[in-house]
């Protein structure tokens, strides 16, 4: 592989879901330069539909507060709807990356009330200091979202490259009403989901396992007269 090969390889291998942060805010100019970069995302007809609020400092945590009194008081009902289901190896799938997690900081798997104060850490931020809010137009539908999607690995990416921590966080976006009260959102943006960064906690056990990806072979078909 050539050097640009071999380093995008390895920052690809490289990030995970962050859940532990240090407090230390992200100076302002890293920040755009991740953005600066993940801008060069394609798009249909390179339309670009994309927006993000960042926040910082007692934004996020003005946020962090009022998402937290939202859940405890409120149900889950984003803009677009979660799976139905998991069927196959994508549960299993599902199953053997929630059991590492619950291994990883030592919740045993019968133990329904850790695991539940595990999943409102999703609502605490895991204490980032920082959290992008990722929202398209409605109108756009599902292929606005797509896009979105390679805007979202383009700045995580961009963000371990940078040596920080992120976490795509749908769980976030289950509760868009708040989202659009804190930061004037309209209802013709559809919330996709937060992303959660800063520096990582690397000493926190929650940051020191990893989920394993299938080999090529197992989702690619190749197809030739040779």
């Amino acid at each position: 592989m050539t050097s640009d090969a071999d380093t995008f390889h390895r920052v690809m291998q490289a990030r995970y879901s962050c859940r532990a942060f240090k407090p230390d805010s992200v100076p302002k100019g890293v920040i755009e330069s991740i953005l600066d970069t993940a801008r060069h995302t394609a798009s249909w007809n390179n339309v670009q539909p994309w927006q993000v609020i960042v926040t910082s400092g007692a934004e996020t945590d003005r946020f962090r507060k009022a998402l937290l009194e939202e859940v405890r008081s409120g149900k889950p009902g984003p803009d677009l709807d979660w799976p139905e289901a998991y069927p196959d190896e994508l549960g299993e799938r599902r199953r053997t990356c929630g059991y590492a997690l619950y291994n990883a900081v030592g919740i045993a798997r019968e133990d329904r009330a850790a695991r539940g104060r595990q999943s409102m850490r999703n609502f605490e931020l895991f204490d980032a200091p920082h959290v992008a809010i990722l929202h398209t137009p409605k109108i756009l539908g599902a292929y606005g979202a797509l896009d979105a999607g390679g805007f979202l690995t383009a700045f995580m990416s961009a963000a371990t490259a940078q040596g920080l921590g992120t976490i795509a966080q749908a769980a976030v976006a289950g509760y868009p009403a708040v989202i659009r009260r804190q930061f004037g959102i309209g209802e013709d943006r559809l919330i996709l989901c937060a992303i959660s960064f800063g520096y990582a906690d690397t000493e926190h056990p929650v940051n020191n396992y990893r989920t394993e990806r299938e080999p090529v072979e197992a989702f690619a078909r190749f197809l030739s007269d040779d």
